[in-house]
């Protein structure tokens, strides 16, 4: 019989191996606003969304294996997909060519929150006075970069009420997809609720994009779009999918939910070099939050329970 020790080890290896991979996952998604800025300045936001996904899904080939998922399983499955892709991801987009870099990145820092809430309200996590701290701290943090760099006048569209708010909207489906992601992997591994739900997703993209605005155009776009598409794909979409799922696998959604404010903040940062702005002392400062909450969530084991019901 094991010692208690022993479990006790496990389970923080496979907690450190869940928040590192959430990590990460946030990381790669944070280069998204990047390339889909340089893509976007030559095509629409549906042939760009579509283009990431296209790119995304061949190397899930390798991952395909009998899934074994029940017609329950299946259902779940393909609600999550559209959900999580056609809808999201369009909606995201249309909201960001109707607001600023800024507010979007702005909106994007409350989905911890949002997470937070939905996995108390529907997971049976309960994030204690701690973990709502650091959440709320992690959030200030992003405010503050995103508030705290210099932005050149003259940049033309504003932010707009409708814009913020699609891109709210799209973070409330977001919380839908994660926790329906989550309830599969209950029952079935990371790789193939990923795998399956990519290409499900990618399907139903195909055949709203093309149904609305025509086939995606091949000629004409340059060499620096083409690689913009595929890293996006292959690491916003991709990588950061699979390596999200196999992290909340193994941790409570609403802890990794941290994780995600490191997206809008390294979007920020990427914004502020591409323009040739400067991180203002406010900026530094919320940096240090969103690591500090980062410790404070993922150190102790006293930020978060996940109850479980019989």
């Amino acid at each position: 019989m094991p010692s208690v020790a022993t479990s006790s080890a496990k389970m923080s290896t496979r907690a450190m191996f869940g928040y590192g991979a959430c990590a990460l996952a946030g990381c790669l998604w944070g280069t998204g606003f990047f390339f889909g800025k340089v893509a976007l300045a030559e095509m629409s936001v549906g042939h760009m969304v579509l283009y990431r996904f296209l790119f995304a899904c061949p190397p899930l080939f390798f991952l395909l294996r009998r899934p074994g998922f029940t017609r329950r399983d299946w259902t779940l499955l393909l609600i999550a997909s559209f959900l999580g892709i056609p809808v999201q991801y369009l909606m995201q987009f249309l909201g960001l060519s109707m607001t600023t870099v800024s507010h979007a990145a702005l909106m994007v820092g409350t989905m911890p929150v949002i997470l937070a809430v939905g996995a108390s309200i529907f997971a049976h996590e309960r994030l204690e006075w701690t973990g709502w701290l650091a959440l709320a701290g992690s959030t200030a943090g992003v405010s503050m970069i995103v508030l705290g760099g210099g932005h050149r006048s003259g940049t033309g569209q504003g932010p707009s009420l409708t814009g913020d708010l699609l891109i709210v909207v799209s973070l409330l489906i977001a919380l839908a997809w994660v926790l329906l992601n989550k309830h599969l992997m209950q029952g079935h591994s990371p790789m193939a609720v990923t795998a399956y739900g990519l290409l499900t997703g990618t399907a139903m993209l195909a055949v709203w994009v093309v149904f609305r605005d025509g086939l995606p155009p091949i000629h004409g776009i340059s060499i620096k779009a083409w690689l913009a598409l595929a890293a996006s794909g292959l690491l916003c979409n991709a990588a950061a999918m699979l390596l999200w799922n196999t992290g909340i696998h193994r941790v409570p959604a609403s802890r990794a939910g941290v994780f995600l404010n490191i997206e809008p903040a390294l979007g920020s940062i990427l914004g502020v070099k591409l323009l040739g702005e400067r991180l203002g002392p406010l900026a530094w400062v919320g940096g240090g939050l969103i690591l500090a909450a980062a410790i404070t969530l993922t150190s102790g084991g006293k930020g978060v329970e996940e109850v479980v019901v019989e």
